[in-house]
C-alpha cells in the first residue's frame, strides 16, 4: 500500500482542526490542478456531509488580495505596444513584429522584478549603465547613429517600465508581477478585511519575493498555516538542490523561531524499485512506456491503474505514448496542456496562411496561388473528405499548373463546396476579415464531425482549441486598428499558438494518468513512470532569455538557471518520494534533436543511492530482423496467366520485356495489375518529358518528308521552323506548366540545342553525299512470334522512332536522350542475352528489326540508337562479334539467334513455377 499521500495529511488536518469552521478555511495550492485531489481527499477523511472549504491556486489567490485581473500574454503585447507608440518619438517608432521581438523578453524581465519586489528603476538604470560602460571607448566623434539609438533603447527602460505599469493599473488589470507587487501593497487592507479567515497554504516549494513577504505576513498575524512536504534526505543534506528553497525558508523566516516546521518526512529513504532503462528515440520511449503498462495490467489484472502515472518529460511524446498503450488500459486521463503548434487544426490554419500570403506576394501579379501551396491545403485530413475537389485535384496535376490565378482556380471548379468558397476566399479586406473567415472555416470543419467517434472528438477538441485562439485575435484586432498587416498578423498568431494549449477533458480521479512534470506537483503516485530523462530536456538546459546580465541577477537576488534547476531537482525527487516502483526511461542515442546524456538525476540517484533503493540499469534496443528487407515474392495464380495471355495476344512491347529483366515485380505491378504512376505536378520539366518534347519536334519536323529523299533546303527550311515547334510541342506536352522562367526555361534551351545539334549533323551527312529517305516516323509495327516452345503465341508489338532507307539499306532508329555508347549496341555472345539488364538497348533495337523484316523485302536492314548525349558518334549501329569481325547488318541469322533468346525470356515469363521476384538494387 502506498505511503499517506501529502494530500491525505493536509485533509485529515482541515478534518481534525477545522471540522467546525470549514466555510472560514481557504486552501491555497501550488497550482489547480491538485484541487480536484484534495476535494477526493476530504471526502475519504469524513463520512457527513460537510461543506468544503474554499481551495484556489496561489495565482488566484494573489489575484484576490490585489484586486487585479490577470492578463493573458497576447492582450499584454498589445497594450505593451500602444504605450511604447504613446512614449517614444515618431521617428523611433517600430513595427509591431520588430516591437514583439524583444518586446516579449523585456516583459519577462518586467515580470521578475516585479515578482522579486525589486525597485524598477534601480534595476534598469543599471542595465542603462552597464552597457555605457561598454561603450566607453569608444569617441564622441565614432558613435554611429545605430549605437546612440542602442544606448537610447536602455535609457528608455525606465520609461518603459513606468508608462505600462500605471497604463495596466488604470485599467483594473496586470501581468504576474505587477499583480504580485499590487498585492504586496495591499496586503494590510486585506489582512484588516478579512480577521476572521484562516489560510492553508500546503505542497509549497520555491516562492518568489512577493509570495514569500505575503505568506509570512498572514504567518505573523495568526491568520496562516503552512505546510510543506519537504524529505529529511534533502532538508538535512546542505548540497541537495531539491531542498534549496525550504532549507532557505526554515532558516531565514522569523515564524520559525517560536513554531514549529511542518512537515519534515523520511519517506525517500523507504523501500523502492528503481528501474533505469534506455531506449532508442523518441518512437522507443513511448514503446517502452506502453509495454511497462502492460506489464503492470498483465502482473495485477484486478488492480487499477489509478496509482500509476507516466510523467513526460517532453510534451510531443503525447501521441506516441497514446498509441504504444495496450487496449487493456480503459480509464485514462491526460492532466497536461498540449502545444497548438502540433495540433493537426493550427497546421492547417498556417498552411492557409502560407498559401495566401504567397498568393498576395507574387509581385506584377494579382492573388497567384502557388500549386504545392493549394495542393497541401486540398489534400489536408479536416479538408479532403468534404471539399469535393479530387476532379481539381487531377487537373492541377495533369496539366502542370505551377501558378493558378484566383480566377482560374474557381473556373476550374465550377461547383464549388462552402468550404472550398472559405478556404480561397480573397484575403484583401484587412485583418479582422481574414481572422472571421478562419473562424467560420474552423466551424464549418467542427460541423463534419461525428460526435460517436473517440478520434473525431479528438479531432474536434483540437478544432475548438484553434477556434479559441482565432476569436481571441478578433478581439484584439477589432480593438487595435493601427496593426493591420497580413504578414504581421501571421507572426502574432505563430506566438499566440505556441503558448496555446489543447486541453483534453477525462475523469481525474479514475484510470491512468499522463501528465507534465509541473502537473505532478503535491500529487503522489505508487507506480512512476518518467520519459526524457535527458539532459537539456530533463532537467531542460540552461536558457537565458533575459535582458539582465547572469551576475546583476545573483546580486539581485532573482534567480537563475542554478534556482530554477532547483525547482526541477524538487520536482522530480517529489515524484520518487513516496512511490515504490520507478521506471526512468531516457534516449540512447547521442545525435539527434531529442538526444543528448544522461540525465544528471540518474547519476545523482546511483552516486548517492539509498540502503533500502534497488537500482537497476538496463539498455532496451528493439528486435532487427535478420534482413533489412525481404524481397516481395508473387507466385502466378490462374487469373495472372490469363492476364500474360491477354498481353500476348494484344502485344508485348519491347520496354515491357527490358521491365521485367530489371524488375519482375515492376512488371508484374503495371503490367499485370495495370497499375500507373500517380500524377503530380512537372514543377521542373522531368527527364523523360524533356524526351518526348523531342521526339515529338522531331517526328513533326520531318512530318512532310515522309517517302521522299531529303534535300538540303529541306533541313534548312527545318532551322528556320525550330523554335516555333519547340515552343508549340512545351506546351503540348507540359500543358499548363511555366516554360519561361528557371530551369524550364534552361530545359526549353537544351531541347533547342539537342534539336538544332541533330539537324546540323543530318544537314552534314546530306551535304557528304548521303542519300536519305524516310520510310516512317512514331510508327507502330507488329509480329506475330509462333514457336514449338511457347504455350501460345505472342504478339511483339511496339513504336519505332524512324525508319529510313539510307544509300540502300534499311536503317531503324530509336532516339534516346540519355547517354549511350557504341559499347552498349555491340553484342559477344547470344548467351544470357536476357539475363543481363546492360543488354536493354540491344533487345530493343532488335525487336524493332524483327517486327519490320517482313516490310524489309529483303532490303538489308541496320538498326541502332541515336544518343542526343552522344550526337558526335553518330548512328550508333547494333554490331555483333564473337570472334571474327564486327557484323553490323542484322542478317535473318541474327535475328533467329535473337528470337530463340527472347523465348527463352517469354518462357520465363509463362512459367506457372517460376513466380515474380522482386530484384534488389
Amino acid at each position: 500500500m502506498i505511503n499517506t499521500s501529502f494530500l491525505e495529511k493536509i485533509a485529515a488536518v482541515i478534518i481534525q482542526d477545522y471540522a467546525d469552521r470549514l466555510a472560514e478555511i481557504t486552501i491555497i495550492l501550488p497550482n489547480k490542478r491538485a484541487k480536484v485531489f484534495l476535494i477526493e481527499a476530504l471526502k475519504n477523511q469524513t463520512e457527513q456531509t460537510i461543506l468544503c472549504p474554499e481551495i484556489i491556486s496561489i495565482e488566484d489567490f494573489v489575484q484576490d488580495v490585489a484586486s487585479v485581473r490577470s492578463i493573458d500574454a497576447i492582450e499584454l503585447l498589445f497594450e505593451f505596444y500602444e504605450v511604447y507608440l504613446s512614449v517614444t518619438e515618431k521617428q523611433h517608432q517600430q513595427s509591431f513584429e520588430l516591437f514583439a521581438n524583444w518586446a516579449k523578453t523585456l516583459l519577462q524581465d518586467f515580470n521578475e522584478i516585479d515578482r522579486y519586489l525589486l525597485d524598477s528603476n534601480h534595476v534598469l538604470s543599471y542595465l542603462k549603465d552597464i552597457e555605457d560602460i561598454k561603450k566607453w571607448g569608444i569617441e564622441v566623434e565614432n558613435k554611429t547613429k545605430l549605437l546612440e539609438n542602442y544606448i537610447d533603447f536602455w535609457k528608455l527602460l525606465p520609461l518603459y517600465y513606468d508608462s505600462l505599469y500605471h497604463h495596466l493599473l488604470n485599467k483594473g488589470f496586470g501581468y504576474q508581477g505587477l499583480i504580485y507587487r499590487e498585492a504586496v501593497n495591499n496586503l494590510n487592507h486585506f489582512s484588516n478585511t478579512i480577521s476572521n479567515k484562516t489560510f492553508v497554504f500546503a505542497g509549497f516549494n520555491a516562492l518568489n519575493a512577493a509570495e514569500e513577504k505575503i505568506v509570512q505576513h498572514l504567518l505573523a498575524l495568526d491568520q496562516a498555516k503552512i505546510y510543506w512536504d519537504v524529505d529529511q534526505t534533502f532538508l538535512n543534506d546542505p548540497y541537495h538542490d531539491a531542498g534549496l528553497f525550504v532549507r532557505r525558508f526554515k532558516e531565514s523566516w522569523k515564524h520559525y523561531k517560536s513554531n514549529s516546521f511542518d512537515w519534515i518526512v523520511d519517506d525517500f529513504s523507504q523501500p523502492k524499485n528503481i528501474q533505469v532503462i534506455g531506449t532508442p528515440k523518441t518512437i522507443g520511449q513511448a514503446k517502452l512506456a506502453g509495454s511497462i503498462v502492460e506489464n503492470i495490467i498483465n502482473e495485477n489484472p484486478i488492480s487499477s491503474l489509478d496509482k500509476v502515472a507516466i510523467v513526460l518529460g517532453e510534451e510531443n511524446l503525447l501521441m506516441p505514448v497514446l498509441y504504444s498503450l495496450p487496449a487493456s488500459v480503459g480509464a485514462l486521463n491526460i492532466t497536461m496542456g498540449y502545444s497548438g503548434k502540433n495540433n493537426p487544426s493550427q497546421i492547417l490554419v498556417a498552411k492557409l496562411f502560407k498559401m495566401h500570403t504567397n498568393a498576395l506576394s507574387r509581385k506584377g501579379e494579382s492573388y497567384v496561388f502557388y500549386y504545392k501551396d493549394v495542393l497541401d491545403i486540398l489534400t489536408h485530413p479536416l479538408v479532403e473528405p468534404y471539399a469535393k475537389t479530387s476532379k481539381l485535384v487531377a487537373i492541377i496535376n495533369e496539366n502542370n499548373y505551377t501558378f493558378i490565378t484566383h480566377k482560374r482556380l474557381l473556373e476550374l471548379n465550377p461547383s464549388p463546396t462552402n468550404l472550398f468558397g472559405l478556404l480561397f476566399q480573397k484575403w484583401e479586406n484587412g485583418s479582422v476579415a481574414v481572422l472571421e473567415n478562419i473562424s467560420a472555416l474552423l466551424l464549418l470543419i467542427k460541423e463534419n464531425f461525428n460526435n460517436d467517434n473517440e478520434e473525431e472528438k479528438i479531432a474536434k477538441t483540437f478544432v475548438f482549441a484553434v477556434f479559441k485562439v482565432i476569436n481571441k485575435l478578433i478581439n484584439y484586432y477589432s480593438q487595435h486598428h493601427h496593426i493591420d498587416n497580413i504578414q504581421t498578423l501571421y507572426a502574432i498568431y505563430k506566438q499566440v499558438i505556441d503558448v496555446a494549449e489543447v486541453s483534453f477533458e477525462g475523469e481525474p480521479l479514475n484510470g491512468l494518468q499522463i501528465m507534465g512534470v509541473l502537473e505532478s506537483r503535491v500529487l503522489d503516485f505508487e507506480t512512476v513512470i518518467v520519459t526524457s530523462m535527458n539532459e537539456g530536456k530533463f532537467p531542460a538546459g540552461k536558457s537565458q532569455n533575459s535582458f539582465i546580465p547572469y551576475d546583476v541577477k545573483r546580486e539581485l537576488g532573482l534567480p537563475t538557471f542554478k534556482e530554477k534547476d532547483a525547482i526541477y531537482t524538487y520536482h522530480f525527487y517529489h515524484l520518487l518520494q513516496r512511490a515504490k516502483n520507478i521506471y526512468l526511461i531516457y534516449n540512447t542515442e547521442n545525435d539527434g534533436l531529442d538526444a543528448g546524456e544522461r540525465s544528471r538525476f540518474i547519476t545523482q540517484l546511483e552516486v548517492e543511492k539509498q540502503l533500502k533503493h534497488n537500482l537497476t540499469f538496463d539498455i532496451y534496443n528493439p528486435v532487427l530482423p535478420a534482413s533489412a528487407y525481404q524481397p516481395m515474392v508473387v507466385q502466378k495464380s490462374a487469373a495472372v496467366m490469363e492476364r500474360l495471355k491477354e498481353i500476348a495476344a494484344k502485344g508485348f512491347s519491347p520496354s515491357a520485356l527490358t521491365s521485367y529483366i530489371r524488375n519482375p515485380i515492376d512488371f508484374y505491378f503495371q503490367k499485370i495489375l495495370r497499375i500507373r504512376e500517380v500524377e503530380e505536378v512537372e514543377e521542373n520539366i522531368a527527364l523523360n518529358t524533356l524526351g518526348t518534347i523531342i521526339h515529338e519536334t522531331l517526328e513533326a519536323l520531318y512530318q512532310p518528308f515522309i517517302g521522299k529523299f531529303i534535300s538540303e533546303a529541306d533541313l534548312s527550311n527545318c532551322f528556320k521552323l525550330l523554335d516555333e515547334e519547340v515552343l508549340k510541342q512545351f506546351k503540348l506536352v507540359y500543358k499548363e506548366g511555366e516554360i519561361k522562367k528557371g530551369r524550364n526555361l534552361l530545359a526549353f534551351e537544351v531541347a533547342k540545342r539537342n534539336v538544332f545539334n541533330f539537324l546540323k549533323l543530318e544537314l552534314e551527312s546530306i551535304k557528304n553525299g548521303d542519300a536519305v529517305q524516310i520510310i516512317a516516323l512514331e510508327q507502330t509495327f507488329e509480329r506475330e512470334l509462333i514457336h514449338p516452345a511457347l504455350p501460345f503465341p505472342v504478339l511483339i508489338k511496339g513504336n519505332v522512332d524512324r525508319i529510313e532507307l539510307r544509300n540502300g539499306k534499311i536503317r531503324i532508329i530509336d532516339y534516346k536522350t540519355g547517354k549511350v555508347d557504341k559499347a552498349n549496341v555491340v553484342l559477344k555472345s547470344w548467351n544470357g542475352l536476357t539475363q543481363e539488364l546492360k543488354n536493354d538497348k540491344i533487345i530493343q533495337v532488335l525487336a524493332y528489326a524483327f517486327m519490320y523484316e517482313g516490310h524489309a523485302n529483303g532490303v538489308a536492314m541496320e538498326a541502332g540508337i541515336i544518343s542526343f548525349k552522344n550526337l558526335k558518334s553518330g548512328f550508333l549501329p547494333f554490331g555483333f562479334k564473337e570472334e571474327k569481325e564486327l557484323e553490323q547488318v542484322v542478317s535473318h541469322e541474327i535475328l533467329h539467334n535473337y528470337v530463340e533468346e527472347i523465348v527463352l525470356l517469354l518462357k520465363e515469363i509463362f512459367d506457372t513455377n517460376i513466380p515474380f521476384e522482386e530484384t534488389i538494387l
